[in-house]
């Protein structure tokens, strides 16, 4: 959309007259009105143009949240909306770059790409609409799913454990880790602007309700809680990781929610832009051969 487009438009226009098919009941309804929400606080406080907030999404239930937002987007591929986040982000660093992935999207299929962009300190920033099933194509396990936990593909229950993505993002390198939950929906969009304003790799992991195929409201509503502040020493990994591995995925313990780490590092692309500088401009050579053939 071009500037012109964005300009004057309030919060509220901030929804998509697209026909939303979500399911009644889906958490992505409170993910997609506090990161509505989110944007239109940041764009005024800020300064921040809204033309200049792009919003990337995956394969699933999470992804039509670049439809239901009149904010710049982009489809990805399974697993594969971080790479083009980089490169978007590597080509405009006016850009304000917000990966929305699924569970079973990026814990499985890009794990990979999420890994190397927390490595990297990528200064972009993704969010993981984690219910904990594959919704899409109705209810099989992904990585975050329980032991035991039975769906189409797994009538038996699996036997294996879940992975905790929050530490696994501790040990890759990400400098700003965070867990949300879509019945704190104030909490949540709190969380939201952090992430995006911190400078260098953002994570949340939101405990999203699957109403369909996974209903954990009872649950998430007697365990998770909102840490206080001074619970964790968010500079400072040892505490970090002692906080996080209080609640694995898997057993019954109380789930503390909110910023676990966030440190400040040089980003990937401050680094690209130093290693690149008196180099020719290859956007340019690119464009001159394209001329020529023509």
């Amino acid at each position: 959309m071009s500037p012109e487009q964005f300009a004057g438009k309030p919060a509220g226009e901030l929804i998509s007259p697209a026909e939303n098919t979500w399911c009644p009941g889906c958490g992505n309804f409170s993910i997609q009105h506090m990161m509505k929400s989110a944007i239109a606080e940041l764009s005024e406080e800020e300064g921040i143009p809204l033309q200049n907030f792009v919003l990337l999404g995956g394969i699933g239930c999470h992804g039509k949240l670049v439809d239901y937002l009149t904010i710049n987007g982009f489809y990805g591929i399974h697993g594969r909306s971080i790479p083009a986040a980089t490169g978007i982000r590597l080509a405009n660093p006016d850009l304000k770059i917000i990966c929305h992935v699924g569970d079973g999207d990026i814990y499985a299929e890009g794990l990979d790409h999420l890994i190397f962009a927390a490595k990297r300190n990528s200064d972009i920033t993704v969010i993981v609409h984690d219910n904990r099933v594959y919704g899409l194509t109705t209810g099989q396990y992904t990585p975050t799913s329980p032991f035991g936990f039975r769906g189409r593909s797994t009538p038996g229950g699996i036997t294996e454990h879940p992975l905790n993505p929050l530490e696994v993002m501790l040990a890759a390198g990400a400098t700003h880790i965070a867990r949300g939950y879509t019945k704190k929906i104030r909490h949540l969009k709190d969380l939201f602007k952090e992430a995006i304003m911190h400078r260098g790799f953002s994570f949340i992991d939101v405990l999203q309700i699957c109403a369909t195929y996974f209903n954990l409201t009872d649950y998430y509503n007697t365990h998770a809680y909102e840490m206080q502040e001074g619970e964790v020493e968010t500079g400072r990994f040892e505490s970090a990781l002692g906080k996080i591995r209080e609640w694995d995925y898997d057993r019954e313990a109380p789930i503390p929610l909110g910023t676990f780490y966030s440190i400040e590092k040089p980003a990937y692309e401050e680094k690209f832009q130093a290693l690149t500088a008196g180099k020719p401009d290859r956007r340019a050579l690119v464009r001159r051969v394209i001329e020529e053939w023509r």
